[in-house]
């Protein structure tokens, strides 16, 4: 009877229980119920966890929001894409130019040179109104007296088996004088302005093996090798550009340790130990030297223009004394490190890496692997400390989780999928944005085949697509036209450019003057050969697939025969593109702010392995590269940036797509706090700088008990 009782009551007291937490249990809109800290804790989701959390070597995604929190830089980017200073309140750039003396060469009216006269045939045509320019440039000159080095050069040469051996061999260079310039602002054009004073060849050639001394046995072919070597490293003309950086006084790092120049010539220096390994090497090989001026001081002088190399300087800085010889000397001594290990010790095997100590917003706390990592607000931070006292990582995979997450307010933020965002647009609960990155999506010619090596049938190949309907069908309208080879949202993306229209007959009228005929099955035909190709992309990226699908139908109408195949990720690189051997393909670049596009699309860099895989080839196209790269005023460069993205719109190398659209999704009651002069406080809603991020015043986030009515 009892039992029979219970029975009937178990479910009734079931109902009444989950009935009355419906009062008590908080929603997503009140989840701070019980829980006020979660007002000021901020949890980010992410797919992956982080790898290394150290600013010179870290290279994933998620390691690197992280560090953004934990490292500050010398600089970085405003809300304009332009840079401010952080670490550095101040920046000046000028440049170091030297010039050989060469008393082999002549003078244009066949006077010899020497250093008194090349210094006093200059000075006196600065005095002419012809030379005014170069004149307002040059702050002094000076002359060095000839100097000895010795260098060490590494050379190949075969072995007593006749085999190839490489070996390093020391060699001395006597170096001739030199006339120094001292530039107000960098100049590549400086020494050509000097041509008519010291002569159109004086930079041509230089007796390089007058001035080098090596051992008499050197067999000439190596002889070939020194001289090129010495030439490369002591050039007849150089520019050696000099950024001096005023470093901001007070900042500590999270331990209490004042930061100062020493840190970054110490962060500089173990970018490029080899021992590091360091995916950043190649940012900073361009500097030629650190020089510490005093505490809250540093120049830093490069070997060339390179004027990428400042956007360098927005990486996070390390503290040096707790990773210099002593520190790492008493970590070794901690861990009982074996000679074997002690040997090989680098900085990718500190315990920093997992323990973090920076001068960012952010302090690290704790790094449970594969469940979170968190942080808290460092109170001493130089502009103010955050309004979230908290940050969390949490690492959640699977991205429909991620969504569950979000929806119930464990999460702060969420990535949408592109047809995830007209049900958030729609939903008063939470704010959206969306915007253009820093990335795009295209179908790559390869140039090199005889297909496709005439512009105008690229531009056919193009107008016959219909790019909207990708953008329609693909991304659900989440994506925007394309026209050039820089970001959108740059300053380098040249607006005037009209993308190219959608024009079926148009693509047939171009194809048919070049004399490809319809033939009577429907496809192009010239000189007894189908107009017939293969297009293809990697496997497990369906946009691409439909993509290929698009294109294909597209291309059938107009009597082009495309053929589609689609490779793991592995094989599609290593056998297709890193070797060329392909004829058209679909891919995408993620790009960053530099305008520099030398490895993109500078025909030096067709070679297997090299990133102009399609064999783009334009001699303009490659002065222009080169000059963007060595140009330091914005206006030119920008002016240089626009020419290049002209060029490649009129030769259609690549048909350019869409830059997809990326949409962020955060809590109606996470917003902007602004401290007013009387103690108040005003509250405005988040929105995106230029580039989209959101996340720019972070700083100044805070979620509100209620959603504000703004």
């Amino acid at each position: 009877m009892y039992l029979k009782r219970w029975l009937l009551l178990a479910p009734l007291l079931l109902i009444v229980f989950l009935l009355q937490s419906y009062f008590w249990v908080p929603t997503y809109e009140n989840q701070a119920t019980g829980n006020p800290k979660r007002l000021v804790t901020y949890i980010e989701g992410s797919s992956g966890d982080a790898k290394i959390l150290n600013p010179i070597l870290h290279a994933d995604t998620a390691s690197s929001s992280i560090v953004s929190l934990v490292f500050e830089g010398l600089l970085d980017l405003d809300e304009n894409l332009e840079l401010r200073g952080r670490l550095a309140t101040d920046w000046t750039i000028s440049e170091r130019a030297s010039l050989f003396v060469s008393p082999s060469n002549r003078f244009p009216d066949g006077d010899d040179v020497t250093g008194t006269r090349l210094v006093a045939r200059i000075r006196a045509a600065l005095k002419d109104s012809a030379f005014s320019a170069l004149a307002e440039n040059i702050h002094a000159i000076d002359v060095l007296p000839p100097t000895r080095t010795t260098q060490t050069i590494s050379i190949q040469e075969r072995d007593e088996e006749e085999k190839p051996a490489r070996r390093e061999l020391d060699v001395i260079f006597n170096v001739p004088e030199r006339v120094v310039f001292s530039l107000r602002r960098v100049d590549q054009d400086f020494f050509t302005r000097l041509l008519p004073v010291i002569g159109d060849r004086y930079l041509e050639h230089f007796p390089y093996e007058q001035y080098v001394e090596f051992p008499a046995e050197v067999k000439p072919d190596v002889r070939m090798q020194i001289f090129a070597q010495v030439s490369e490293r002591f050039p007849v003309a150089e520019h050696n550009p000099v950024i001096v950086f005023q470093l901001r006084k007070g900042v500590r790092f999270h331990d209490g340790h004042e930061f100062d120049a020493g840190d970054v010539k110490f962060t500089y220096a173990s970018i490029m130990d080899p021992k590091n390994l360091s995916p950043r090497t190649s940012d900073f090989e361009p500097i030629k030297d650190v020089e510490i001026i005093d505490a809250h001081a540093v120049r830093i002088v490069y070997k060339r223009l390179f004027s990428p190399a400042i956007n360098a300087w927005t990486m996070g800085i390390l503290p040096e004394h707790l990773l210099n010889a002593d520190a790492v000397q008493r970590e070794m001594d901690a861990r009982g490190l074996s000679d074997a290990a002690r040997a090989a010790f680098g900085m990718r095997d500190s315990q920093f890496n997992r323990a973090p100590i920076g001068s960012g917003l952010f302090r690290f706390v704790e790094w449970q692997s594969d469940e979170f990592i968190h942080l808290t607000r460092n109170d001493e931070y130089w502009e103010g400390p955050a309004e979230y006292h908290d940050y969390y990582m949490r690492i959640v995979p699977d991205l429909l989780t991620q969504e569950m997450e979000f929806r119930a307010g464990a999460v702060d933020y969420y990535g949408t999928q592109p047809h995830q965002v007209a049900r958030y647009q729609e939903d008063d609960q939470y704010q959206s944005f969306s915007s253009t990155g820093f990335g795009y999506t295209y179908i790559g010619y390869n140039n090199r085949r005889p297909l496709f090596a005439d512009p105008d049938v690229r531009r056919a190949l193009g107008m016959a697509m219909n790019v909207d309907d990708f953008i329609t069908y693909l991304l659900y309208g989440e994506g925007e036209r394309m026209t050039g080879p820089y970001p959108k949202n740059t300053q380098w993306y040249d607006p005037a450019v009209a993308p190219l229209p959608y024009d079926p007959d148009g693509a047939r009228q171009l194809l048919e003057a070049r004399g490809w005929r319809l033939n009577a099955d429907g496809w192009l035909e010239k000189d007894g050969k189908i107009f017939e190709f293969n297009l293809i992309t990697n496997s497990g990226n369906p946009v691409r697939k439909n993509i290929m699908t698009i294109a294909q139908n597209a291309w059938k109408k107009i009597g082009v025969k495309c053929n589609t195949q689609y490779f793991e990720w592995a094989v599609f690189l290593k056998d297709f593109v890193n070797t060329g051997d392909f004829d058209a393909v679909v891919l995408g670049w993620s790009m960053g702010i530099d305008p520099d596009l030398y490895q993109l699309w500078h025909s030096s860099q067709a070679g297997p392995q090299q990133l102009n895989f399609i064999g783009y080839h334009n001699p303009v196209a490659d002065d222009l590269i080169v000059r963007i790269r060595q140009e330091y005023n914005l206006d030119v460069q920008r002016a240089l940036a626009h020419q290049l993205h002209r060029l490649i719109a009129e030769e259609q190398p690549y048909t350019f797509l869409y830059a997809p659209l990326g949409t962020r999704v955060l809590d109606k009651k996470i917003v902007l706090v602004h401290a007013e002069e009387d103690g108040s406080e005003r509250y405005e809603k988040i929105y995106p700088i230029k580039s989209g991020d959101i996340t720019f015043h972070f700083r100044q986030w805070r979620k509100l008990e209620l959603t504000p009515q703004f």
